[in-house]
């Protein structure tokens, strides 16, 4: 494997991962990687993101999503390959 490998997965972290910052969470975790894509609140309570960049990077950002910022009780993670974003840069999105 490559370092210049991309990556596309869509996260959907669950547990205790609303109200307290873990979209920011992710989103600066995103940027520090430089990974396109972008984040969302569930109406179930979940957090989903979309998140696409070199596997490096990508496995660093779902590390973070497992655990999450202080106060976060990830219970499982779902990974699904994905197609990568249209756009560049990583966005919060509207919840869903």
């Amino acid at each position: 494997m490559s370092d210049d490998e991309i990556t596309s997965l869509r996260v959907h972290v669950h547990g205790i991962v609303q109200g307290i910052g873990f979209r920011d969470f992710l989103i600066m975790s995103a940027q520090r990687q430089k990974l396109d894509g972008w984040v969302r609140n569930r109406a179930d309570g979940s957090v989903e993101a979309l998140v696409s960049g070199p596997t490096k990077a990508v496995e660093m950002f779902v590390s973070h999503a497992t655990k999450g910022p202080e106060g976060a009780k990830v219970s499982a993670v779902d990974l699904h390959n994905s197609e990568p974003p249209a756009e560049k840069g990583f966005i919060r999105r509207p919840s869903l």
